[in-house]
């Protein structure tokens, strides 16, 4: 029967001839197996086992300083991770979520990483760390756990003073320059207090030029000091000046709130030019002027700007004179501004010019309205 189809099929050492009229083709079947009458031959190649998985790149990169908080965290593998794959971990922990994107886990913080913060990536490894979508059978495997490190910056004073000139606490306004971010979005305002946007501050008009030269945008000065008490007073923080993590984390939960300064904002000039002065503007208004007493040349006020730190609706002042001598005196309304200088009412026959022993002192009526005023925070100028 085969003669008669002129087919003849012969399986010597691996190799299969096909012989047919007029010719003979030769084929190497390394591998292949027979399955017996009416099978096909199934070839079955092994490739080996996968390769073990590798950390490609962390970023933020190790060692890495000033980053800001806000930004992912993304890991970055020789291939992609297995869908029930562990996540690597942060620490310290903050609330986020973690997602695959091709062969990278990325972790998204919800608010974001505090100022100041080391910040440790760990990436697990072995039968309970992460694997490949290839599978550990097939040696989808972290040989090795992997850490990194890296560390946040610091919280931006020029976005200190746009957000406190936002809330009302201190005598500008400021307007972004382009869209204003949504005051409900907790990461948005995290990444603008690591890089704040543009925009323009504005000065409240009605407040003297002494006011004016104590600015200074983007750095440290006076204003951020009072502006930063007052915050504290009115959140129950303890009153420092200092914008430290407490009044950072208070000053965005306000912010996301819209809780503003309840007492608006007081300033005071005191002048030792004779006759002597107190004068006090309250949201760009002038609320008093008044003939004032300050330190006689053996105490004398000293001359700069300080805030209120201490407020009292009565005191008995103690302490020694120049000529050593003590006094135990009276006083009302009294609003203390620096060391044991105060804006307050002791009876007098007079006023206008130098008697106290460095504080500044005013006629009662007078005083009560400066004590109305002058709340935590309030800076009062000195000059001579």
């Amino acid at each position: 029967m085969l003669a008669a189809i002129g087919v003849a099929i012969a399986a010597v050492a691996g190799i299969v001839f096909a012989v047919g009229p007029g010719k003979a083709v030769q084929r190497t079947t390394a591998q292949q197996s027979v399955t017996g009458s009416g099978g096909a031959g199934a070839g079955s190649g092994s490739t080996g086992p996968a390769a073990p998985l590798r950390v490609v790149s962390v970023t933020p990169s190790a060692g890495s300083s000033a980053v800001n908080g806000a930004d992912p965290v993304q890991v970055v593998f020789s291939a992609p991770l297995a869908s029930d794959s562990p996540m690597p971990a942060l620490s310290p922990a903050v609330p986020g979520t973690w997602r695959r994107a091709g062969t990278a886990a990325v972790f998204t913080p919800q608010d974001g990483f505090p100022a100041g913060t080391s910040v440790t990536v760990t990436v697990p490894a072995g039968a309970s760390g992460v694997r490949s979508a290839a599978g550990a059978s097939a040696g989808g495997l972290l040989p090795a756990p992997v850490t990194r490190s890296f560390t946040t910056g610091s919280f931006s004073t020029l976005r200190l003073q746009q957000l406190l000139a936002q809330l009302g606490y201190l005598p500008l306004s400021w307007t972004p320059a382009g869209s204003a971010i949504a005051a409900s979005d907790a990461r948005a305002q995290v990444a603008a207090a690591y890089a704040p946007p543009a925009g323009t501050f504005t000065w409240q008009r009605g407040y003297p030029s002494t006011l004016d030269t104590l600015w200074q945008q983007g750095a440290g000065n006076m204003l951020d000091t009072g502006a930063i008490r007052a915050f504290e007073f009115q959140n129950g923080l303890t009153m420092d000046g200092v914008a430290g993590p407490k009044v950072w984390q208070a000053l965005l939960q306000d912010v996301a709130a819209g809780k503003r300064n309840t007492a608006g904002y007081t300033y005071a000039l005191a002048s030792k030019a004779s006759p002597e002065t107190l004068t006090i503007w309250h949201d760009g208004q002038q609320v008093l002027q008044s003939l004032a007493n300050t330190g006689i040349a053996a105490s004398p006020t000293a001359v700069g700007t300080f805030p209120v730190y201490e407020r009292l609706p009565f005191q008995v002042m103690k302490g020694s004179n120049p000529n050593g001598t003590r006094y135990a005196d009276p006083v009302q309304n009294v609003s203390y501004f620096n060391g044991g200088d105060a804006v307050h009412y002791i009876a007098r026959a007079s006023y206008g010019w130098p008697q106290s022993l460095g504080c500044v002192e005013l006629p009662l009526s007078q005083s009560a309205v400066a004590y109305r005023y002058l709340t935590y925070g309030s800076l009062v100028t000195v000059v001579a």
